[in-house]
C-alpha cells in the first residue's frame, strides 16, 4: 500500500493495530503506532483505543496507560479498553480504580472487573461485583455468566450456581455452547453429578467440541464416577471429538481416587473385622469363671 504511494486513513490504522494485537506482535504494534505519530490522526480516538487495546494484550500496561491519560477525549470505549487491560495484566486494584471513576458504565464494564477478579483467584469478589451489577447496573450477558460461573466453580458454591443458572432462564440469554460448558463445569465441580448431565444432555450432539465433554468426563471422574466417565469417553470418540491431554489425566486422576476409595474401604473392613485375640480371650476366660460352679468339697 504504502510502496503503491496510497497513504491510509483513519480505518486503515485500526485493522493494522489489531491484526498487531492478535499476533501479539508488540514490536509491529509499536511501529504503526510511530507511523500514525506522523499523521494528523495522532488524536484520532478510535486509533488511540485500539492502541491501548493492543499494549495491553502484548503485556505493555505501562504504555497502554501512557495512551489513555495522553487521550483529550475519551468515550466508553476508551475506558473499557483501560479497564480490561489493567484486568488481563492480573492488575486489579488498578482495574478497579478506573472502573470507580468511568462517567459511565455498560455491561463490557462490568464483565471486564468480574472477569478479572476470577483470572486472579478472587472469585468472592467476583461474585461480589456481579450482585452489585444486578442492583445498579445492566443486565448481565452470556459472557458475564461465564466469568460468575467460573466463580461459583471454584468456591463450590452449589446454591449461589443454581441462583446463576435461574438468572439465565429468567433474563432470557441465549445459551452459546461456551455458557453451557460453563453450567455443567459447575456444577461438576460443586458435586452435582446430576444436574450437570441434565445440562449436557441438553446439547445437541453435532454442536458439542472437546471442552464440554473434558468437562462432564472429568467431573465424573473426579467424583469417582469412572465407569460411567469411561462410557461418555467412548460415545465422545463415537461422536467423532478427539479427546485431548487434559481428558487423559481427569481420567486418569479419577481412576486413582476410586481406587484409593476402594483401598480404604478395605482397610476399614479388614480393621472392622479382624479378630481381637487377646481381648477375646480374657473375655472368654471372664466368661468361663462366671459360669463354671466352684468344686464341690469332699
Amino acid at each position: 500500500m504504502l510502496r503503491a504511494g496510497v497513504s491510509p486513513d483513519y480505518l486503515t490504522y485500526p485493522f493494522l493495530v489489531k491484526a498487531s494485537s492478535r499476533l501479539l506482535k508488540w514490536e509491529l504494534g509499536v511501529a504503526v503506532h510511530a507511523h500514525v505519530m506522523k499523521t494528523e490522526f495522532e488524536s484520532d480516538k478510535f486509533i488511540l483505543n485500539s492502541l491501548i487495546h493492543m499494549y495491553a494484550s502484548c503485556g505493555d500496561i505501562v504504555y497502554a496507560r501512557k495512551v489513555f491519560d495522553g487521550m483529550l477525549i475519551r468515550n466508553l470505549v476508551s475506558w473499557n479498553a483501560m479497564l480490561d487491560g489493567h484486568a488481563k495484566c492480573g492488575d486489579v486494584i488498578s482495574a478497579r480504580g478506573v472502573f470507580e471513576l468511568m462517567p459511565e458504565r455498560d455491561v463490557v464494564s462490568w464483565s471486564s472487573l468480574i472477569d478479572g477478579y476470577v483470572k486472579n483467584g478472587k472469585y468472592r469478589e467476583a461474585i461480589s461485583v456481579f450482585e452489585k451489577m444486578c442492583g445498579s447496573g445492566p443486565k448481565a450477558n452470556e459472557v458475564t455468566m461465564v466469568s460468575v460461573l467460573c466463580a461459583c466453580a471454584h468456591l463450590g458454591a452449589l446454591e449461589q450456581g443454581r441462583m446463576m443458572h435461574q438468572y439465565i432462564i429468567n433474563n432470557g440469554l441465549r445459551l452459546p455452547l461456551v455458557l453451557q460448558t460453563s453450567l455443567v463445569d459447575m456444577y461438576a465441580k460443586c458435586g452435582a453429578i446430576a444436574e450437570a448431565l441434565n445440562v449436557f444432555h441438553g446439547v445437541r450432539m453435532s454442536r458439542t467440541d472437546v471442552l464440554i465433554w473434558n468437562a462432564i468426563i472429568g467431573g465424573l471422574a473426579t467424583h469417582g464416577l469412572v465407569k460411567e466417565s469411561l462410557e461418555l469417553f467412548t460415545e465422545m470418540q463415537i461422536v467423532g471429538i478427539t479427546p485431548d491431554e487434559t481428558l487423559d489425566t481427569q481420567i486418569l486422576v479419577g481412576a486413582a481416587v476410586a481406587l484409593v476409595a476402594i483401598g480404604a474401604g478395605a482397610v476399614y473392613f479388614y480393621s472392622s473385622n479382624k479378630p481381637k485375640e487377646s481381648s477375646e480371650c480374657e473375655s472368654e476366660s471372664e466368661t468361663r469363671e462366671r459360669v463354671t460352679p466352684p468344686p464341690s468339697g469332699g
